[in-house]
């Protein structure tokens, strides 16, 4: 069963300006995601995450007002897609606005009808148990049906607007 819930507005007006928040927040390294679900529809997302690992969870958010956000409100499953090195023109393709985001990509639909995309890193199917309005975005909750994932390559990493690979630090500097 899913939960759409909608917290109250804020009466208090933000302290920290958008502009200045997006630009701290760029200063984050993120793992790169593609979010599919059944129309098909999906997005490019970097806040994706795990919840828990009994249940198996995870979650997203996507902007309200994104093309997206009615598939992702009416679904009743999706897709996380974890990019690896070498896929940025995929993840620059479902960023885009106003274009055939699925037009020359691989996919499979599962049994719900949730586009699974071929030849990513790592893959999983879940299905929406939370949804609920937080700010200007949709938080999604979901519990993970499906995994896969392929052996060797390194993340695709956004970082400052741009993508990027990850690195090892040698053995002596992994201490932490």
């Amino acid at each position: 069963m899913t939960i759409i819930q909608d917290l109250p507005t804020a009466t208090v007006r933000p302290t920290v300006p958008a502009d200045r928040l997006r630009r701290t927040l760029r200063r984050q390294a993120a793992g790169v995601t593609v979010i599919t679900v059944p129309g098909p529809a999906g997005f490019t997302a970097t806040s994706f995450t795990s919840v828990s690992l009994d249940p198996a969870l995870v979650s997203f958010y996507v902007s309200s007002t994104a093309s997206a956000a009615p598939a992702v409100r009416a679904a009743d499953g999706f897709a996380v897609h974890i990019l690896g090195q070498g896929q940025q023109e995929l993840a620059a393709r479902f960023a885009r606005s106003g274009v055939d985001r699925f037009a020359g990509t691989d996919w499979v639909p599962d049994e719900r009808g949730v586009p699974v995309l071929s030849g990513v890193a790592a893959w999983l199917t879940a299905r929406p148990v939370l949804i609920q309005e937080i700010g200007d975005h949709l938080l999604v909750v979901g519990e993970v049906v499906d995994t896969g994932a392929r052996e060797g390559g390194g993340p695709l990493v956004h970082h400052d607007g741009t993508f990027g690979r990850f690195t090892a630090l040698p053995a002596a500097d992994r201490r932490g």
